[in-house]
């Protein structure tokens, strides 16, 4: 690794330490409100600092290498850590970080192949792993939610899912309306973000463009890329952990699973 990028990149960490004062702005509201959140703000802008310094050497590795298997391993890293959050949320649906995982990397994965195979990004670490990421955040959180709301829904109506099942219906058919609320409430954020984009903020994307020296025009194609891709991912990663949920809800004869809904 260049040495002297190193040293470049300590130097320009002063500005981002500088900045730590709003921070203590935030620690100083939080005691004098006795809100006690004081520790975990530290805690959470020290990791983020140190998660954020190490990734900046590792990217400029992987950047430098140029292979195809670095990608790869930086993606599935990302889908890994990101199943395992969205799990977290969702922790009373049985094996939900697995669900979670296997419907965020299928989402991003195919998003992101149409997004190669169109030639709107070139197969590059420069390009693939920030959209990557992007993705996976989004799809993330979508995933997370979408599991979390559809677990507590059906809990909340057993006895109309139980009913809909004596008379004949099929799980799917039981859960149906359960199942269209929580994609709604989760997709809801992705869709209005996309409707008020550029009009309340400008996303990091465009922003970092425009402040790298990038034309406004420039930054807007990227963005409404961005903005497509993140819709498509999110939507396709929420639906797939929604079939992948049901197994574990049902007995085989299909009937509602007690112990996954009597967890509170």
């Amino acid at each position: 690794m260049d040495l002297q990028w190193a040293l470049d990149f300590l130097k320009g960490m002063i500005k981002p330490v500088l900045a730590l004062v709003v921070v203590l702005m935030a620690v100083i509201l939080s005691y004098t409100q006795k809100l006690r959140l004081e520790g975990e703000m530290l805690y959470s802008i020290l990791r983020a600092f140190i998660q954020l310094s190490i990734i900046g050497f590792v990217l400029q590795f992987i950047f430098t290498q140029g292979n195809a298997l670095w990608i790869v391993l930086a993606y599935l890293f990302m889908v890994c850590v990101a199943g395992y959050t969205a799990g977290q949320r969702a922790k009373h649906v049985p094996r939900g970080k697995y669900v979670a995982g296997a419907s965020i990397l299928v989402g991003t994965a195919i998003t992101m192949l149409l997004l190669v195979v169109l030639n709107v990004f070139p197969f590059t670490p420069r390009y693939i792993i920030p959209v990557a990421g992007m993705m996976v955040g989004n799809a993330m959180t979508v995933t997370g939610v979408t599991m979390k709301r559809l677990r507590d829904d059906i809990k909340i109506q057993m006895n109309l899912v139980e009913t809909a099942l004596a008379l004949g219906a099929t799980p799917r058919q039981a859960t149906l309306q359960q199942v269209k609320r929580s994609l709604v409430i989760a997709l809801s954020p992705v869709l209005d973000n996309a409707k008020t984009v550029g009009l309340i903020s400008l996303p990091g994307a465009m922003t970092g463009l425009i402040m790298g020296g990038a034309s406004p025009l420039e930054a807007i194609q990227l963005q409404i890329v961005v903005m497509n891709m993140l819709v498509g991912a999110s939507t396709v990663s929420s639906i797939m952990s929604t079939y992948l949920c049901w197994p574990a809800f049902f007995t085989k004869a299909y009937q509602l699973e007690t112990k996954v809904f009597s967890a509170e």
